[in-house]
């Protein structure tokens, strides 16, 4: 049932407005997973609210909340049951309301996700659309087709969920439903209105809560071609695939995303929306940007690119390029709920060069100019959990015949904060539940066993953000300028008339020796920084005021 509660300020009522977006740091946070309020081993609103003071000091702008919805939680809450309630395992609205609040007095802002391509099973449309059978009004908010074959028995096309299998379900009375992810997840019909205006009033609500902005998830999916014609192969689009298909990236969604924006601006000129676009080019994702449109949207090809210089140098100025084309600023991110964590993508099943790399990779990317997305645990140098028991599973990934490899799992179990053994103070009680088992030896790796230590990741990431938050050449810009570098590193400069920044990656295995190019502010490794000539370690990044 929808919840309802009193609206609270926006973090920037009583401030000027500025692009803040153009240079933030966001925060991922996982709700499942970050912070367990109420002991039962799952992650919850008042458990978030508790540890907020811990990203502020961590140095981030802004929290982006995974959803919380009502829900019967088939993929983790991107099966939204009522988009206006808070499901109980997460807390009530009043939780999400205090939350909101506590962030914007702690100066931090608020974005949460929305999930507008489908909903749940288990929404009242598509529960009267199934009850009330063939001829409801409810089925046309939906995509509810007749079969192929001679009596209907073949699914309408050949589409494929990106979790695996064809992307429709066969009701009891015939007809076929999309669903282009689980079962579980219909997609709703854009070309209906009353989707139109359900999804207006959504975000009039959350806004009227106060929150900062939202996160759109497969802001590319909502308009599929017309007459749902067949891609005409198998072996399509998987998890942030890239292939051009008719249910991805059509035309029609930037009009709906004009409508949008319109609604965000009679909130003031600071609530912005964030595409999460799967799209076969960056040139593409631009256009979900272009002025009237949305704010930002992931960088993708950025997050799939391997470590290697040549191809980080030709993402980054691709980037730069499509961005600036359109006036917006380029994102940067390395992990997400979605993938397997840097630390471990980077390493080549070796765990010391994964962390090295990842670190690295974490000062290159915040060196860069425009907007930077961490996720939560990153800045712990936590790995994958490449082990969890079958048992354990939920990715509705894991229980497909095919499809993506179902492992999200690993990139979700919850984070350490202290204490010896599990849950390391993920709840408020020692040997207390947890939703996924961590490792044993994630005690070293806990918030607790890492604050104070200058050789953590964590200061790593502490100090880098605070860097980054004061250096005049750090954040928002359109622009690098290359600097002449051996083979396998990235070397570039930044300036403003009040200060001058240049950033040294080392990609490769070896130490490299480089010309001194100024003052060191912070590295990744441990270097040896000399008056004329630097030994920059492998596998490192150096930052250096010029």
């Amino acid at each position: 049932m929808t919840q309802h509660v009193t609206a609270a300020p926006a973090a920037t009522d009583s401030a000027p407005a500025r692009e803040w977006w153009r240079d933030a740091v966001i925060y991922q946070v996982y709700p499942r997973s970050f912070a367990d309020g109420n002991g039962d081993g799952m992650g919850d609103l008042p458990g978030i609210t508790a540890r907020l003071p811990y990203l502020r000091d961590l140095g981030v702008d802004a929290v982006w909340l995974s959803p919380f919805y009502a829900s019967p939680q088939a993929d983790a809450g991107y099966d939204v049951a009522d988009y206006r309630a808070v499901d109980p395992m997460f807390g009530t609205l009043t939780d999400a309301d205090d939350l909101v609040r506590r962030a914007h007095s702690l100066g931090l802002r608020v974005i949460v996700d929305i999930v507008p391509n489908h909903c749940s099973d288990r929404h009242e449309w598509f529960g009267r659309a199934l009850r009330e059978g063939p001829g409801s009004p409810l089925r046309d908010r939906f995509h509810f087709r007749a079969g192929r074959g001679t009596d209907g028995e073949l699914p309408p096309n050949d589409w494929e969920s990106v979790f695996g299998g064809p992307a429709w379900t066969r009701v009891e009375d015939g007809a076929w439903y999309l669903h282009l992810f689980a079962p579980e997840q219909p997609d709703f019909d854009w070309a209906h209105p009353a989707v139109h205006d359900e999804f207006r009033s959504v975000l009039r609500f959350w806004l009227d809560l106060g929150v900062d902005g939202f996160r759109i998830d497969v802001a590319h999916g909502l308009v599929k071609a017309a007459g749902l014609p067949d891609v005409g192969h198998g072996e399509q689009v998987k998890l942030l695939g890239k292939q051009a298909v008719p249910y991805f990236d059509q035309d029609g969604v930037h009009e709906i995303y004009r409508d949008w924006r319109g609604i965000l601006e009679e909130y003031g000129a600071e609530r912005i929306a964030v595409a999460e676009a799967w799209t076969p080019t960056v040139e593409r994702s631009a256009r979900y940007l272009r002025p009237g449109e949305l704010h930002q949207a992931f960088n993708f090809e950025y997050l799939t690119t391997d470590w290697d210089a040549a191809a980080l140098r030709a993402v980054i100025d691709r980037s730069l390029t499509a961005m600036n084309a359109v006036g917006a600023p380029a994102t940067w991110v390395l992990s997400n709920h979605d993938v397997v964590r840097h630390s471990t993508r980077f390493g080549d099943a070796d765990e010391a060069r994964g962390l090295r790399r990842a670190r690295a990779a974490t000062l290159l990317m915040l060196a860069l100019p425009g907007s930077a997305y961490l996720y939560q645990g990153e800045e712990l140098g936590l790995p994958e959990v490449t082990e969890l028991p079958d048992e354990v599973r939920q990715d509705p990934a894991f229980f497909r015949g095919a499809g993506q490899d179902g492992t999200r799992d690993g990139c979700r179990v919850p984070l350490p904060w202290s204490g010896q053994h599990a849950p390391f103070g993920f709840g408020p009680v020692d040997g207390g539940p947890s939703w996924l088992p961590q490792p044993a030896d994630w005690k070293g790796l806990s918030v607790a066993a890492q604050t104070g230590d200058p050789t953590s990741t964590l200061e790593l990431y502490r100090r880098a953000l605070a860097v980054r938050r004061e250096h005049p050449a750090l954040g928002a810009g359109r622009a690098i300028e290359w600097l002449t570098a051996p083979d396998g590193v990235l070397a570039f400069r930044r300036g403003t008339p009040d200060g001058t920044f240049v950033c040294t990656v080392n990609l490769t295995a070896s130490d490299i020796t480089l010309p001194t190019p100024g003052t060191p502010l912070l590295a990744s490794a441990d270097a040896a920084p000399g008056a004329a000539q630097t030994v920059l370690p492998a596998d490192s990044t150096l930052w250096w005021a010029a």
